[in-house]
C-alpha cells in the first residue's frame, strides 16, 4: 500500500529511484573487492647470445597459419604461453573456436609448437562449456576470449571469458586451473578453481583479453575490463599460486577497453587500451607506484580503429606493440617499436589487406630466441609469425 502510494506521486518515484541508488552504492561499497597493494614488476631482461635484443633488431623469419579444429568455421581470441626449457613444445597456443562467435558449440581450443618438427601439433579442445558448467554447478551459455599463465609452481592456468545468460556485457572471469598430471597437448586438461570476484553484481561484466605482468613475488597482474553500459580497465592482482588479491579501477575514462601492461621499472607501468570512440586513438594510462594508483594519459597518436591491443617488453626501453593502425576496420596490422610506451616508430607491416579483410586481437610471446606473434584472421583463422634478431632462426 506504502508502496503503491509512493509510485502514484513524481516525487515519491524520484525518491525511490534515489534511495535505490543508495542501496546500491551502499552495497558496492560493502562488498567491493579491495584494492591491490603496491607491487614490483619482474623485469624482463631478454637476450641472444648474451647480448640484451633490441626491438629494431628483430626481424621476421617464419610464419603461417594455425590448424583449426574439425568442423570449426571460427576462431578468435589466441593467448601464447611459452614452454619451459626442457618441454617438446616451444610454447602453448590457446583461442576460441566453434560454429561462430558465441556460439553454443564454441569450446577453447589449444596447439603447440613442437621443438622437434618445428610445426604447430594437430589442435584439440581442452575447455568445454558443459563440462565446467558441471563442475561449477551452473550452466555456461558462451566462451569467449582465454588467458594462459604459468605460476610459480609451473602449473598452467587459464583466465576464461564467460557468461550465463546476456552477451558480453554479462561476462564473468572463470578461472581454471591444469588439472592434468602432464602439459603435453594429448593430455592437457582443466578444472575450475572460481569465478574471480570481481564485481557485487554476481560478478559480471568484466572480461580479459590480453596477457598478465609477472610479479617479482611470483604472482601477476591480469588485465580486466568493465563493458555493461560505460568500459573501463582494471588490474586483477593474484598471488603466486593464482589466488585473487585484490582490483584496482585503472581509468577514470569510460571508453577504454582491454588493456595490455607493459613495465618501465618495477613500480613505473603503463598501460595501453584500445578505444571505443568512434575514429579512436590508442589511450593510455600510468602508474608510478607499481599498481596501488594510475592516471590517465593524453591520447597516443596511434589511430585505433575500437581494436584490440596487444604490447610485449623485451626489456628496459625496449617495447612493442601490435595494433591495427587505420581510424576505421582492421584491414591492416602493424608492429611498433618505442623507448618509452608513448612514442611508437613502425617496425613491421605484419597483414595487409582488402577493405574488409580482417587481422586483429594479436598476442605476443617470446620463446626460443624469438619473438612470436598470432593473430585472427577474417574470425575464421589463426595465423602466426616470428621474429629472431638479425633475421636469423
Amino acid at each position: 500500500m506504502f508502496l503503491s502510494s509512493l509510485l502514484a506521486h513524481p516525487g515519491g518515484r524520484v525518491a525511490l529511484v534515489l534511495a535505490s541508488l543508495a542501496v546500491l552504492l551502499g552495497a558496492d561499497h560493502a562488498v567491493r573487492p579491495p584494492a591491490a597493494a603496491p607491487a614490483l614488476a619482474q623485469m624482463p631482461a631478454i637476450a641472444v647470445g648474451g647480448q640484451p635484443v633490441q626491438a629494431v633488431q628483430l626481424q621476421r623469419v617464419a610464419g603461417g597459419d594455425v590448424p583449426m579444429p574439425a568442423g570449426t568455421a571460427a576462431a578468435h581470441a589466441s593467448s601464447l604461453l611459452p614452454m619451459p626449457a626442457g618441454h617438446a613444445a616451444a610454447l602453448s597456443l590457446f583461442w576460441f573456436s566453434g560454429e561462430r562467435e558465441s556460439g553454443p558449440l564454441v569450446q577453447i581450443a589449444a596447439s603447440q609448437w613442437d621443438r622437434a618438427t618445428q610445426a604447430w601439433l594437430p589442435p584439440r579442445f581442452v575447455v568445454n562449456r558443459h563440462q565446467m558448467g558441471d563442475l561449477l554447478g551452473h550452466g555456461l551459455r558462451r566462451l569467449g576470449n582465454p588467458v594462459a599463465w604459468t605460476d610459480a609452481q609451473g602449473r598452467m592456468h587459464l583466465f576464461v571469458v564467460a557468461t550465463g545468460w546476456g552477451g558480453w556485457a554479462a561476462s564473468r572471469v572463470l578461472h581454471l586451473q591444469q588439472s592434468s598430471a602432464s602439459q603435453d597437448l594429448a593430455e592437457l586438461a582443466f578444472a575450475p578453481v572460481r569465478v574471480l570476484p570481481l564485481s557485487w553484481l554476481w560478478n559480471t561484466s568484466f572480461l580479459v583479453r590480453n596477457a598478465m605482468l609477472p610479479l617479482q613475488d611470483g604472482g601477476a597482474v591480469l588485465p580486466v575490463h568493465f563493458e555493461l553500459g560505460l568500459k573501463y580497465p582494471a588490474a586483477v592482482r593474484l598471488d603466486a599460486s593464482g589466488e585473487f588479491v585484490g582490483l584496482t579501477r585503472m581509468s577514470n575514462r569510460t571508453h577504454n577497453l582491454q588493456p595490455s601492461i607493459l613495465p618501465q621499472s618495477p613500480t613505473q607501468w603503463v598501460a595501453l587500451m584500445r578505444d571505443e570512440r568512434h575514429g579512436g586513438k590508442v589511450t593510455a594510462a600510468r602508474t608510478d607506484d607499481g599498481g596501488a594508483h594510475w592516471t590517465d594519459l593524453p591520447d597516443l597518436p596511434l589511430g585505433n580503429p575500437d581494436a584490440a591491443v596487444a604490447g610485449f617488453a623485451l626489456g628496459p626501453q625496449q617495447m612493442l606493440l601490435a595494433h591495427n593502425p587505420t581510424p576505421e576496420g582492421r584491414a591492416r596490422l602493424d608492429l611498433s617499436r618505442s623507448a618509452d610506451g608513448l612514442q611508437w616508430t613502425l617496425q613491421q607491416t605484419l597483414a595487409k589487406g582488402a577493405e574488409d579483410a580482417e587481422f586483429s586481437y594479436p598476442a605476443l610471446a617470446w620463446a626460443d630466441d624469438a619473438l612470436w606473434i598470432s593473430y585472427t584472421v577474417d574470425r575464421a583463422t589463426l595465423s602466426w609469425q616470428r621474429f629472431a634478431v638479425g633475421g636469423q632462426p
